[in-house]
């Protein structure tokens, strides 16, 4: 038996899940169960492992789960292969993806299709200090400024409602508060 189809876009919509215009759809039945387990526990801290292994130059296999490796390299500038994102453009990429996943998880959970979802993410770092090689004065090392342009249309949903949308993703978002407090790191030899 096939997916009914939606009469106005001809998107394939799965029972059991909530209506995302033409976006792979969320199933809202696992998204209630992941809402109920985070008021049940909300307290709980999940470790996330990520290995990273260095290939050669400045390209590294990082492997998380049991996923294929996923590839950071540098850009021809910065002396890399230029195979991949580089660990900068891999952060944007992460909060990029944080937003996504939480503005369409709320939409889903506020009963709004939404018909597209695109971010446009850029970032400003001063990299004169080359991996402190180089310049190594006083200065703010990583970005100093991050834009994000949130392109989001929901079915008769009103811009007033998705610009509240957006601040109350961005305030619940793990990886944009990763950008923007402190976060107690350790780094030492294994």
């Amino acid at each position: 038996m096939s997916a009914p189809q939606t009469a106005l876009t001809g998107c394939l919509m799965p029972e059991q899940t909530a209506p995302t215009g033409c976006l792979a759809p969320i199933d809202k039945d696992g998204l209630e169960k992941l809402i109920a387990a985070g008021k049940a526990d909300p307290k709980v801290i999940k470790t996330l492992k990520c290995k990273t292994v260095a290939e050669g130059r400045f390209r590294h296999a990082n492997y998380i789960r049991n996923l294929a490796p996923y590839i950071v390299d540098e850009p021809p500038g910065l002396l890399g292969d230029d195979t991949a994102p580089n660990p900068s453009e891999a952060s944007l990429a992460a909060l990029g993806s944080c937003l996504a996943v939480g503005l369409h998880a709320n939409a889903v959970h506020r009963g709004w299709t939404v018909r597209k979802l695109e971010l446009q993410l850029e970032g400003d770092l001063n990299i004169t200090a080359v991996w402190g090689t180089g310049d190594v004065s006083e200065k703010p090392v990583g970005f100093t400024d991050v834009r994000v342009k949130v392109d989001m249309e929901c079915d008769g949903v009103p811009k007033e409602d998705v610009e509240a949308l957006i601040s109350h993703v961005t305030k619940w978002s793990p990886v944009a508060n990763t950008f923007v407090r402190p976060v107690n790191l350790e780094v030492a030899l294994g």
